[in-house]
C-alpha cells in the first residue's frame, strides 16, 4: 500500500486528478465544512475515478454535516483531533469495504453468448475450491429470479436479492445467514431469486452492498454474470481479481468472446493477466468449429481451457444437482479448470486431479492451508 501527502486545499486536489488518475482513498482535511466546501467537494469526486472512496476531516462534530457527507457517498467523517488508532481503524474498514480483506478472491464468469454453459461452470469452480482446494467460498449470481443455482446445488431461494442488500446495509448477520445455503462446511451459495423475474434490477451501489459485505467474511467469491445486465456485470468486472470468459468454438461465439476480451482488458488497466478463456463444449458441432489453433490467432490467446462437450455430464450438473467430481466425465473438467482457480488464489501443492480411476477421487486433496 502506497500513502502520498499533497499540500493544498480541495481546489488544488480537483486539479490533480482532473489530469492524474486517483488514488483508492483520498483523505481531505478542511477547517470550513460550509457550503462553499461541500459544492467543491462535489466537484471533486466528478474528477475522480468511479469507485474512489473518500474520508474527511473536520472541525466540528456536526450529526447533520455527517449524514450529508454520507449521503454524498463520502466513506466516513471524521473530527479534529483524530487518534492515529481511530484513523488507521476507518481506512482499514473503507478497504476492506471497497477491495475485500486481505487476500480475499472475487472471481468473476461471464459468458460470450447465453447457453455457453457459464453457470455450469461458475458451479464446478465453487465445488473446486471448496473440497479440491479446502477454500472457504461463496456462490453468487447476478440474475436474480432468473438464477439456476436452485437446481444446480439443490435448494429453495429463500429471499429477493433486495433482502440481502438490505441485510447487508443494515449489517444484519442473522438475516445474512439465512439467505445462505449450506452446501458443505466451506461452501455456501447466495439463496436470492424469489423476486419476480421482470422485476427491476439492483443498482450498482446496492449489489456492492453484498460484494462488501461479503468479501469481509469469504476469501474466496464467484460471481455468475451470465445472466446480469450490462451495468451490472461491468462494475463486478471492474472489481474482480480475476475474469473467467467462457465460449464455444463456433465463429459466432467466439466472435463475442474476442469484443468482450477487449473491452473486459480496458477496464482491468490493458493487461489480460487475469482473463481466462475457456472453450467449452468442444465436438458440438464437428466440421462447423473453429480449430483451436485458429482461436489462439483469432483471439491472440491460447486457450486456458477446452472442454469436450458431454450433454448427459452437463446436464446432470445442473439440473440433478450433481457435484463436478462424482463421476469421471466431470473430473475431466475438474483437471482442466483447476490450474486456473489454483493460479488465482495463489495455491501450490495441491494434488492433480486423477482422471483414470473413480477410487483416487481422495487423492484430489493435497497438503494445503486451508483459509479459515
Amino acid at each position: 500500500m502506497t500513502i502520498n501527502v499533497h499540500e493544498g486545499d480541495v481546489e488544488d486536489a480537483i486539479k490533480q486528478y482532473a489530469s492524474d488518475k486517483s488514488p483508492e482513498i483520498i483523505m481531505v482535511e478542511t477547517k470550513s465544512t460550509d457550503e462553499g466546501f461541500i459544492a467543491r467537494l462535489g466537484e471533486l469526486s466528478g474528477s475522480c475515478e468511479e469507485g474512489t472512496s473518500a474520508i474527511v476531516i473536520g472541525p466540528v462534530n456536526d450529526v447533520n454535516l455527517y449524514r450529508s457527507l454520507t449521503a454524498m457517498g463520502v466513506s466516513d467523517y471524521l473530527v479534529i483531533p483524530v487518534p492515529a488508532e481511530t484513523l488507521s481503524e476507518v481506512i482499514a474498514k473503507t478497504l476492506i469495504q471497497k477491495l475485500g480483506m486481505a487476500g480475499s478472491r472475487l472471481i468473476s464468469l461471464i459468458g460470450a453468448k447465453g447457453g455457453v454453459g457459464t453457470s455450469t461452470l461458475s458451479q464446478a469452480m465453487a465445488y473446486l475450491s471448496s473440497e479440491t482446494l479446502l477454500q472457504k467460498t461463496l456462490l453468487m449470481d447476478a440474475a436474480g429470479a432468473w438464477s439456476s443455482n436452485g437446481v444446480g446445488m439443490g435448494f429453495e431461494p429463500v429471499a429477493s436479492t433486495t433482502e440481502a442488500i438490505k441485510a447487508c446495509a443494515a449489517k444484519d448477520a442473522d438475516s445474512m445467514r439465512r439467505i445462505l445455503h449450506t452446501v458443505n462446511d466451506k461452501l455456501f451459495v447466495l439463496a436470492t431469486g424469489t423476486e419476480s423475474m421482470l422485476d427491476i434490477s439492483p443498482q450498482i451501489g446496492q449489489f456492492e452492498e453484498i460484494l462488501n459485505n461479503v468479501m469481509a467474511s469469504f476469501p474466496v467469491v464467484i460471481v455468475d454474470l451470465s445472466g446480469a445486465g450490462p451495468i451490472l456485470k461491468k462494475m463486478v468486472l471492474t472489481r474482480s481479481h480475476e475474469v473467467m470468459i467462457v465460449t464455444t468454438p463456433t465463429l459466432s461465439s467466439l466472435r463475442m468472446a474476442r469484443a468482450l476480451m477487449n473491452e473486459v482488458k480496458k477496464i482491468q488497466g490493458g493487461k489480460a493477466e487475469h482473463i481466462d478463456l475457456v472453450v467449452n463444449m468442444v465436438g458440438i458441432a464437428p466440421g462447423k468449429e473453429v480449430a483451436k489453433a485458429d482461436i489462439k490467432t483469432a483471439l491472440d490467446k491460447e486457450p486456458d481451457a477446452s472442454i469436450p462437450f458431454d450433454s448427459k455430464l452437463m446436464i446432470g450438473l445442473e439440473n440433478e444437482g450433481k457435484k463436478i467430481t462424482s463421476d469421471k466425465a466431470g473430473l475431466l473438467v475438474a483437471a482442466q479448470i483447476q490450474p486456473i482457480l489454483q493460479k488465482t488464489l495463489g495455491i501450490q501443492g495441491a494434488n492433480p486431479i486423477q482422471t483414470t480411476d473413480d477410487s483416487l477421487i481422495g487423492s484430489l486433496m493435497g497438503k494445503l492451508k486451508p483459509k479459515k
